[in-house]
């Protein structure tokens, strides 16, 4: 059986955005759980950066502004990494930010590939 690329590609989006929603949601709200070593309450950088995980992560999971989403995102797990994990070292597996690399760059390539087919935003072009 062969899938079509379109729905691997939907896949992924759908569960970078859910992963990116409990990222923030771990720091804002305690949900599923607390984040560790996150002071409460939360500086206004981190305060900042949950939002947007919480907020662009369910844009990019129903596929709204995805593009602008996805690089958002990108960019601020990039940010991340450099500000938290890359000062104890260079190397991610003994930093601790092999995930953020990876969300990083997971996220630049749906930014660069764009919105597939099941996105809000191809329905909203397809509409016009």
């Amino acid at each position: 059986m062969r899938i079509e690329a379109a729905i691997t590609s939907a896949m992924l989006r759908v569960i970078l955005g859910l992963v990116m929603i409990e990222h923030g949601l771990m720091k804002l709200i305690g949900f599923p759980a607390s984040a560790p070593g996150v002071p409460s309450p939360l500086p206004t950088l981190l305060l900042v950066g949950a939002l947007l995980e919480t907020v662009l992560g369910a844009f990019l999971t129903i596929g709204l502004f995805t593009r602008v989403a996805a690089f958002v995102l990108s960019g601020e797990m990039a940010v991340a990494y450099f500000m938290v994990h890359a000062p104890a070292s260079f190397w991610p597996a003994v930093n601790g930010g092999e995930l953020a690399a990876v969300l990083s760059f997971a996220l630049l390539a749906i930014a660069g590939r764009g919105p597939d087919r099941y996105t809000l935003d191809a329905f909203r072009t397809r509409e016009r």
